[in-house]
């Protein structure tokens, strides 16, 4: 069983270094170093603060668009190409491809981000450094398990993709919605607003709060308490082990 998964997840990070994939990460970490480095230059004070606020925040952004898409992009390219369906006529029981398919993306996350935190190193310490790193691939883990799933459910790039943004965008943004609603201008009082207020609220249970997690804050204020880093990691874990497992059920579920 374990060869097999192996197997999987060798030829994924295969996979990803014969489609080039890692020529467009060092692309994304180049421009945006470079564009860094613009912003240095018209600070009128703290070009570095700038500087690294720019570019850790820029590369987050981009870290999480080149690894979800590359899920997408992969599986759609089995599916297209017929190569899962020569996969499932094998001995080859669909657990241990969703493992191992995951296992290579989860490894693929984990070189994304540390690359990505490699020229930070330069502008910031190398604790804060770390910390901003293993949260992004903690982050990563989970947008990639996310996109997995998705395409294993629809099949489709263009509606996984849409699931796929609206889920980061949402969980970016939950904290801000809350208090938001927590604190309205007028009409607190409504029904409508208790109602809204409700459903957010239990939004927020099951949606893991981004806008907390890889905090440019880190690398050009105060470096984060490592129990809030072991509190991400256990959040990560859950919602990988969710996201696999609901993964599993829908592929078994499907006739192909």
């Amino acid at each position: 069983m374990n060869s097999r998964i192996a197997t999987m997840a060798r030829y994924t990070l295969l996979e990803a270094l014969r489609t080039r994939f890692a020529v467009l990460v060092l692309i994304a970490v180049a421009v945006l170093l470079m564009a860094s480095f613009f912003v240095e230059t018209i600070a009128v004070t703290e070009g570095t603060r700038f500087q690294t606020a720019f570019y850790a925040a820029g590369m987050r952004l981009a870290a999480v668009f080149v690894a979800g898409l590359y899920v997408l992009v992969s599986i759609a390219r089995e599916f297209n190409d017929k190569g899962f369906d020569i996969l499932l006529a094998l001995d080859l029981p669909r657990a241990h491809y969703v493992l191992g398919k995951l296992a290579g993306f989860l490894a693929l996350a984990v070189l994304i981000a540390a690359v990505a935190s490699l020229p930070l190193l330069w502008l910031a310490p190398a604790g804060a450094v770390a910390q901003w790193a293993m949260s992004l691939a903690l982050e990563l883990a989970i947008v990639v398990a996310l996109a997995l799933f998705c395409m294993l459910t629809f099949s489709q790039v263009v509606p996984a993709a849409s699931f796929l943004l609206a889920f980061y965008l949402l969980a970016r943004s939950i904290t801000a919605i809350r208090l938001m609603g927590a604190h309205p201008l007028a009409g607190g009082d409504s029904l409508s607003h208790q109602v809204i207020s409700s459903m957010v609220e239990t939004v927020a249970i099951v949606l893991p709060a981004f806008d907390t997690w890889t905090q440019t804050a880190w690398l050009v204020n105060e470096a984060a308490a490592w129990p809030t880093l072991l509190q991400i990691g256990w959040q990560s874990v859950v919602y990988v082990l969710l996201l696999t497992g609901a993964a599993m059920f829908d592929l078994y579920r499907k006739n192909f």
